[in-house]
């Protein structure tokens, strides 16, 4: 396939703004995936592609909040390892389930998510003792939400937030940290699948990578100078995209 400028156009700047979105409240695959597909590739091609430039806006960010001292490491493992079978559990159901009825349930628990983020102000400052039973609970965390991801997939960040705030004990930055590295082994375990099915555009997904791993940077230190606040803006506006999405996907 033959990339033209107005192509690059249109991927590049928002891959740039997907990633800084991504590494604040999760979301962003809410704005490059359609990007991709807009310019014109195809779902299976626009999908893998995008894996690629988004796992280093990950990457990147996962790094910045690493070294800010903003990633509880432990309970992040353990709910990325947990994530890794949700996410196969997850991709089982979809291929059982009517998409379509999936979407009506979202499009009830969205709202309600979204309401849960404007009126929860009770997060911690600081990060709580991470206890076994917390430690559990992260692990069930990684589970629902890789099987969350592995089913439908846009908003994941957002879940794994409020779970690990709410369920875990975190706070709200450190929850954001932590739950880069749970997306950044779901982002890998597709990249490799999209990339053995030859469904990358690298010469599109390359430059998108760059400005991807930009915004990954931007977005995390945004994330640790803004604060809680800040991120539950970033979630609400995340919230409000994938409630449009399922409404028009819908309809």
């Amino acid at each position: 396939m033959t990339v033209t400028p107005r192509m690059y156009l249109l991927v590049l700047p928002l891959a740039f703004a997907a990633a800084v979105v991504d590494a604040i409240g999760g979301g962003g695959g809410l704005i490059s995936l359609p990007a991709y597909m807009v310019a014109g590739l195809p779902s299976d091609l626009a999908s893998g592609s995008n894996k690629l430039s988004a796992c280093f806006g990950t990457l990147v960010a996962t790094v910045k909040f690493f070294r800010s001292g903003k990633i509880m490491l432990r309970p992040a493992l353990v709910a990325a390892a947990a994530a890794v079978l949700g996410a196969f559990a997850g991709a089982q159901i979809n291929e059982r389930m009517s998409d379509a009825a999936f979407r009506i349930v979202l499009l009830v628990l969205v709202p309600l998510i979204a309401l849960l983020i404007f009126f929860r102000h009770s997060a911690p400052d600081r990060a709580l003792p991470m206890t076994k039973t917390r430690l559990a609970l992260c692990g069930l965390i990684g589970l629902a939400v890789g099987a969350y991801d592995g089913f439908f997939g846009p908003g994941t960040g957002v879940l794994l937030i409020l779970g690990f705030t709410w369920a875990a004990g975190m706070d709200t930055v450190t929850a954001s940290g932590s739950s880069k590295i749970v997306n950044l082994a779901s982002n890998i375990s597709a990249l490799i699948a999209h990339f053995l099915n030859g469904n990358i555009l690298f010469s599109l997904a390359v430059p998108a990578m760059a400005m991807s791993a930009m915004g990954g940077y931007l977005g995390s230190w945004l994330a640790i100078r803004k604060g809680a606040k800040f991120i539950r803006l970033v979630m609400m506006g995340v919230m409000v995209l994938l409630l449009i999405r399922l409404a028009v996907d819908y309809l």
